[in-house]
């Protein structure tokens, strides 16, 4: 929120990270198919979570967020039937 005037602002204004992608982090939530849950104990790779529950996960923050919770491995819960301003989704595609 230091940098955001508290608003979202155009993608690709910012600097891409180092896989020359722009704004991962900090513009909105990123809505994310996943239920929220726990993950299992033990090293995980691209963990899914749960196959039901009450809350989506949104990853990543927002421009309302301080500096500190801005990462990719910061998430929270959030309830698909409410969709405030600070909350979009990422199209992705494989190379293949």
């Amino acid at each position: 929120r230091d940098n955001s005037g508290d608003k979202t602002h155009p993608v690709g204004k910012k600097q891409p990270n180092a896989f020359g992608l722009y704004d991962m982090l900090g513009n909105v939530w990123e809505w994310c198919h996943d239920w929220y849950g726990k993950y299992p104990n033990g090293p995980q790779a691209d963990p899914t979570g749960p196959r039901a529950g009450r809350g989506r996960v949104g990853r990543g923050g927002s421009y309302s967020l301080l500096a500190a919770y801005v990462r990719a491995a910061y998430r929270r819960t959030r309830d698909p039937s409410n969709g405030p301003a600070n909350r979009g989704f990422r199209l992705a595609r494989s190379a293949r």
